[in-house]
């Protein structure tokens, strides 16, 4: 089932609106893998790859229903492919989770994570977008999903110190992947203080943003192969 998505994310790129119904099956795939594990898979890149390429299909849904073609479908839906290629290619962590990840703070902070992830991830394409084509409205996008973002990615952090204490005992583990967490904390915290601190616009925040997913992706991707630490994502 998992190849139709291959072939209805890649029609968006025609007709934008077909996202909804790529969006439907991959929601009913998410069902399906849940039900027949006993948990939201939400576990090793296989499951996050894929929980990824959702979310950020459901913001495009959002911020992009009403769009043509334009520089945001061509960047937004490959991105989205992009993710899926990662997760098939991933090997599946199947059967019930472990007592230590059967907590309801692990969910939550995993679910939130993703989805600030991929608002971060809209929000470096309307920073490429207003770098391309100087679009005012394409700024103040940007800006609006990082601050989203930022709240959600704010209380994700939160939860996964409970989640954390819950398991181990502890609210911080000193793991690269935690270390590199903060440091993403820190680099949209940075972004914000420029524009509503320091008054910045143009080019330079615009860079900020993108910079910024960069180290999201690093964080969630690259630590995890590049270092030991204690999750995935």
């Amino acid at each position: 089932m998992e190849i139709l998505l291959f072939i209805l994310y890649p029609l968006a790129l025609f007709r934008p609106r077909f996202i909804l119904t790529a969006l439907l099956l991959h929601a009913c795939l998410i069902g399906f893998s849940a039900w027949q594990y006993g948990r939201i898979p939400l576990v090793g890149l296989h499951d996050t790859l894929g929980f990824l390429a959702f979310s950020v299909g459901l913001v495009y849904l959002v911020t992009g229903w009403k769009r043509r073609r334009d520089l945001f479908t061509y960047i937004a839906i490959p991105l989205i492919l992009a993710l899926l290629i990662g997760s098939v290619l991933s090997p599946a962590v199947a059967g019930p989770l472990p007592p230590v990840l059967r907590i309801i703070w692990f969910e939550l902070h995993v679910i939130l994570s993703f989805v600030s992830y991929a608002l971060f991830a809209a929000a470096a394409i309307h920073g490429i977008l207003y770098l391309a084509k100087k679009e005012p409205a394409a700024e103040a996008n940007q800006y609006l999903l990082i601050l989203v973002g930022y709240i959600l990615f704010s209380v994700a952090m939160i939860f996964g110190g409970i989640w954390a204490h819950l398991a181990w005992g502890t609210y911080w583990l000193w793991t690269p992947k935690e270390l590199w967490t903060t440091i993403v904390w820190f680099a949209y915290s940075l972004y914000l203080h420029a524009r509503l601190v320091q008054n910045w616009s143009g080019p330079r925040v615009a860079w900020m943003g993108i910079a910024g997913f960069v180290i999201v992706m690093f964080t969630y991707v690259g630590v995890g192969l590049l270092m030991k630490s204690s999750h995935e994502f």
